[in-house]
């Protein structure tokens, strides 16, 4: 029987293994948390679910119920709410479109194309996440229809040690993290180089045209605000009519 690194787990990783829809419920909860978490979920939903997963109790569950169970201590994901939706309408798509049998999603597709199509079609999957899960199909479960590589790049590339799919031992856990890191970091670094280069071109676009930080053309002075005239301010008393007639004045 195949064996599974992704929960970290023996029990968790076990139910991966031998049930189709754990796995999925495992993929689509892995996001926004730490890989061990998504896949461990499905474990413990089954717990609090009383009973094997199914995919079409579940898409009938009570949404609020089900939500519940989710968000009930400790929570199945850092979403509960939103997540618990996102679990149900991927199993009311298998129950609707592969009778509840989550594993027809591959066993049934004739080429690496389909199943990436099929896989993309169901809630919570994006292209890169299809394309992980198509990955993570054939490298550890043998699902590897016609073309399944390329549908799957770069993810299927042997050994890339990129995403879930190359996970089997702690080895290359480390080697699936430390990948990401360097990414991380790579994706940082040429951000900030980018805002280093928009700095430097708007440093010297400033030095070379004055007008950017006078608001006036280069080689043209700024205008100088005009002044009102006032009259001059004289302290010569004012004289009476009376006063310019005795000195004789008018």
């Amino acid at each position: 029987m195949t064996t599974v690194h992704l929960a970290l787990d023996p029990d968790a990783d076990a139910l991966l293994a031998s049930d189709p829809l754990a796995l999925v419920i495992g993929m689509v909860l892995d996001q926004q948390i730490p890989m061990e978490r998504a896949f461990a979920a499905p474990l413990a939903l089954q717990d609090r679910l009383g009973a094997t997963l199914d995919a079409r109790a579940i898409a009938d569950a009570d949404p609020d119920r089900l939500a519940a169970i989710f968000a009930a201590p400790p929570a199945l994901h850092r979403f509960p709410g939103s997540m618990a939706r996102r679990v149900q309408d991927a199993c009311r798509e298998i129950a609707d479109h592969y009778d509840g049998d989550a594993s027809r999603i591959w066993t049934d597709a004739v080429s690496g194309t389909d199943l990436v199509r099929r896989l993309r079609a169901l809630p919570g999957f994006g292209e890169q996440k299809a394309r992980i899960f198509a990955a993570l199909l054939a490298k550890q479960f043998g699902a590897r229809p016609d073309g399944w590589q390329e549908a799957t790049d770069p993810f299927g590339e042997p050994g890339s040690f990129r995403s879930v799919a190359d996970i089997v031992d702690d080895a290359s856990l480390a080697a699936v993290r430390a990948t990401k890191a360097a990414a991380k970091a790579a994706a940082k670094a040429a951000v900030g180089a980018a805002g280093s280069r928009q700095a430097t071109a708007t440093d010297r676009s400033t030095t070379a045209d004055p007008s950017t930080t006078t608001g006036v053309p280069a080689g043209r002075a700024p205008a100088k605000r005009a002044r009102a005239k006032r009259a001059p301010v004289t302290s010569a008393p004012v004289e009476s009519g009376a006063t310019r007639r005795a000195h004789g004045t008018r």
